[in-house]
This record gives structure tokens, C-alpha cells and sequence, in this order.
């Protein structure tokens, strides 16, 4: 199942070369919610792998953006001691423009431009 989430990119990690033929990359976004008039902000991290770590490189820190991941669970077990992780695995990212501030009109108003009045109200046309 595929999972989507939209909001600043405030990190870029380099990428990882965890072994000979496996490697990590990892970013993390903020993402903003207003509850009840406060604002909470959460900072996510994901992670990117393989011929996907380059996903990130055409971003800027500070933009906003959405992406597109996948939640995968791992059962890890070293001297006996059971463990899970969960990584937000990342697989697309698409630039995305910022909200319009309250009170602000996002679509501006343009007039179109006046043409200038013609002499005799014929056409200028030279044929």
C-alpha cells in the first residue's frame, strides 16, 4: 500500500553505501498542523534506497514537498533480544507550491492590457 504526505523539506542526509551492493539515503520533512488554532509540528524521516536515493537531490531544504512512500516493518533479533523497526520508505517526490497565506488572494487580479485608440478606426495592418 502506497501512502502520500506533503510538507517542508527541512534535511538531506548523504547517501550511505551500507554494503557492497546495498545503499541508503535519508531526508527528513516537516509537516505542520493546526489543531484547534495550535500549530503542532511533526518531523518525519524517511529513508530511500537503492537507484532511489537520488530522488531527493533535485530539492531544495526549505521547499515544500510531497512524497510518495511505503511503510515497511522488519523483524530484527541479535543475542536474543527480539526488536521491530519501521521505516518510511520513499519512492517518488514531486515539488509542490506553498499554501497562500490567510487573507491573501492566491490568484491575483490582472486587467487585460488597453489597446492604444487608432487614428481613423481602421486596421494599421500593412497589406
Amino acid at each position: 500500500m502506497s501512502f502520500e504526505i506533503t510538507g517542508k523539506l527541512i534535511v538531506k542526509y548523504n547517501t550511505v553505501q551500507r554494503s557492497e551492493t546495498f545503499k541508503t539515503r535519508e531526508f527528513v520533512i516537516e509537516k505542520s498542523d493546526d489543531i484547534n488554532g495550535r500549530v503542532i509540528n511533526n518531523y518525519i524521516k524517511f529513508q530511500s534506497v537503492q537507484d532511489r536515493t537520488g530522488i531527493v537531490d533535485r530539492f531544495n531544504e526549505g521547499e515544500n514537498v510531497k512524497v510518495y512512500f511505503n511503510i515497511k516493518g522488519t523483524r530484527w533479533e541479535k543475542d536474543g533480544k527480539v526488536n521491530y523497526i519501521t521505516n518510511l520508505d520513499a519512492w517518488r517526490m514531486e515539488s509542490v507550491m506553498a499554501a497562500p497565506a490567510p487573507g491573501t488572494d492566491p490568484m491575483p487580479n490582472y486587467s487585460a492590457p488597453q489597446m492604444p485608440a487608432g487614428g481613423d478606426g481602421g486596421d494599421d495592418l500593412p497589406f
